[in-house]
């Protein structure tokens, strides 16, 4: 026979979704950032055609390592966020 299937409590649930949404939002605001500073960083002196605009992803990219390290760096844990208690 299977063992009977646990459900985590509430407090279980209700921290795991404010973690989560902590981290979604931090996520969202810095894939934006990143993305529109690629964008300003790549098309504005190039005058950008299609190529260059496609370079934009390319530094979003390398911004989001950036962030990643700079926050697995700032404290030991085991999260690329910069949202606490992530």
């Amino acid at each position: 026979m299977t063992e009977p299937t646990t459900l985590p409590s509430a407090e279980t649930v209700i921290k795991t979704a404010r973690t989560f949404a902590r981290d979604l939002v931090e996520r969202i605001l810095s894939t934006f950032l990143q993305a529109f500073i690629g964008g300003v960083v790549v098309t504005t002196p190039l005058d950008a055609s299609m190529w260059y605009a496609a370079l934009v992803g390319g530094v979003a990219t390398v911004l989001s390592l950036v962030k990643g390290i700079i926050a697995r760096w700032s404290s030991i844990k085991n999260s690329a966020s910069l949202a606490t208690g992530v």
